[in-house]
């Protein structure tokens, strides 16, 4: 004789489909652990009857709810609550911050055509000054007044990507020894490469805009006797992970601070899409002080691994020889595609598709996680999450269990445990890489997970 099922059968609350709600329903009561792990759930005939829908509708949520994890199938004897079984699929990674695609083959095929019938040899013959060949690099510096930096291509260098420039900054600015100063949530990437070069990273509260002001003076105060050197690092605009913006006020308080203080700045610029007045990049604010870095890779496509270091002219030579110790030249055909690109108009066409479907699949997160994402002033590749930090963590497990990847917590805090970072802590999801139907998917669960955990319920029993 078969056990009879435990759970009540019901739709979750909403307008949409019958067969997501009640996908949505069951996945939040296996979730809370209000359905145990083993569980037996009603047949799928029985409960289409009782709820009133269709056979098909919920042989539908109940296929759905199998390849995310939560349900297993035992031919013969019905089905069952799984959460502790890993998703049997591919994953679907919201941890990694790219761009959404907007290069398809027929383009690439006409730009390597195109490139082909104008290529240099001596390009591809002989290496390049250090800094890079100055007709590159006066097209970089166009590309950046497109995003409203006007950069001197004498004191431009190219580097392979942003994390490139920023490796060859932090070498420049801190050497051994020295200390990095960043927000309190920030890049993975820096904070990586920040303790992979021995530097002592120290963490500063922010703020909805980012870093508070009288906070970096206070950090700034206390580190005065520190040998070696120090360095602040922000993303001003889009911040990373936390996606807010420093308006025009804070980005002068921020650098008054660091003139004051005579502290160096590393301006992280990859996520302005588009010029704005308001929003001045802190470079063309005190190029004397700031080392600006962006890169092709965020705006244009992850495979063009083209970045640019922009320096005050007093570093330059400094900034050449750390660029020469971390590699010899930057790849000869991403400069000739960057350059196919820029001069003819391409660049500004992928840019714009790019920024309509960043805004699309926001817009798509916005509907769907409501309340529980932070709004953003600009619109980018990812969003935020505020949430408690243990909360955080239990978000992450529970998101691995359903098979979508986020960006662990501990990796965007530069002191993990601290009340300062408990007071920022949260969860970014990155939209940019995955096909549409997919973050939808994705979006849809983790907004099951949030509900779960703001209405108190216990976490789920994972393996």
């Amino acid at each position: 004789m078969r056990l009879r099922s435990p759970w009540q059968p019901r739709l979750a609350d909403g307008a949409g489909p019958p067969g997501e709600r009640l996908a949505a329903a069951l996945s939040q009561d296996i979730l809370s652990g209000e359905l145990a792990v083993g569980a037996r759930l009603p047949a799928q005939r029985d409960l289409a009857w009782r709820l009133g829908i269709g056979l098909g509708t919920v042989t539908k949520a109940y296929a759905l709810l199998e390849r995310r994890g939560l349900l297993r199938s035992v031919r013969g004897s019905g089905s069952f609550v799984a959460a502790t079984e890993a998703r049997k699929g591919p994953l679907i990674d919201l941890s990694r911050n790219a761009p959404p695609s907007g290069v398809s083959e027929r383009l690439l095929a006409r730009t390597l055509a195109a490139v082909s019938r104008k290529l240099d040899a001596d390009v591809f013959n002989t290496y390049p000054p250090v800094a890079g060949h100055a007709r590159y690099r006066n097209e970089m510096a166009r590309w950046f007044r497109r995003l409203g930096m006007e950069a001197d291509p004498e004191c431009l260098l190219l580097t392979g990507g942003a994390q490139h420039a920023l490796a060859v900054a932090l070498s420049t600015l801190c050497g051994p020894g020295g200390t990095l100063l960043v927000e309190a949530q920030t890049y993975p990437g820096v904070l990586t490469l920040a303790r992979h070069m021995g530097l002592r990273v120290v963490g500063v509260a922010m703020d909805g805009e980012g870093m508070l002001p009288d906070a970096l003076d206070w950090a700034l105060h206390d580190l005065r006797e520190e040998a070696g050197g120090i360095a602040v690092y922000l993303t001003p605009t889009m911040q990373n992970p936390t996606t807010g913006s420093m308006g025009r006020a804070r980005r002068e308080a921020i650098l008054a601070i660091c003139r004051a203080r005579d502290a160096m700045l590393v301006e992280d610029d990859v996520y302005t899409l588009a010029p704005e007045a308001e929003f001045p990049s802190l470079a063309s604010l005190a190029p004397e002080r700031v080392v600006y870095i962006n890169s092709l890779s965020k705006t244009l496509n992850p495979s063009l691994r083209v970045g640019g270091l922009v320096v005050p002219p007093a570093l330059v030579a400094r900034t050449e020889n750390a660029l020469h110790a971390s590699g010899l030249m930057i790849s000869p055909l991403g400069c000739v595609v960057m350059e196919q690109w820029v001069l003819d108009g391409t660049a500004e066409a992928i840019g714009t598709a790019i920024r309509e479907e960043a805004a699309r699949r926001r817009a798509l997160a916005g509907a769907i996680l409501g309340p529980a994402m932070r709004d953003a002033r600009h619109v980018g590749y990812h969003v935020w999450l505020p949430l408690e930090a243990g909360r955080a963590a239990v978000l992450e497990t529970a998101a691995r269990a359903l098979g979508i990847l986020v960006t662990p917590p501990a990796s965007t805090a530069a002191a993990p445990g601290t009340p300062e970072d408990d007071a920022s802590c949260g969860v970014r999801l990155c939209l940019g890489a995955p096909a549409m139907d997919e973050l939808e998917t994705a979006l849809r669960a983790i907004s099951g997970l949030v509900e779960n955990l703001e209405g108190g319920a216990p976490p789920p029993v994972l393996a």
